[in-house]
């Protein structure tokens, strides 16, 4: 789930030089809440193969 969330980072970085610190915080924004996600599956135990 989290891989496809990380193409979006790649044309983010491409036009950081345009977009300024409007996007680094959105970036930012975006990428704390995808950390909160994974933190939870991982303590929830979804991430796990057994």
């Amino acid at each position: 789930m989290f891989d496809l969330e990380i193409a979006f980072l790649f044309p983010w970085a491409v036009s950081l030089a345009h977009i300024g610190t409007f996007g680094l915080v959105a970036m930012a924004i975006f990428l704390g809440i995808l950390v909160v996600g994974f933190i939870y599956e991982w303590k929830k135990g979804a991430l796990e193969w057994d």
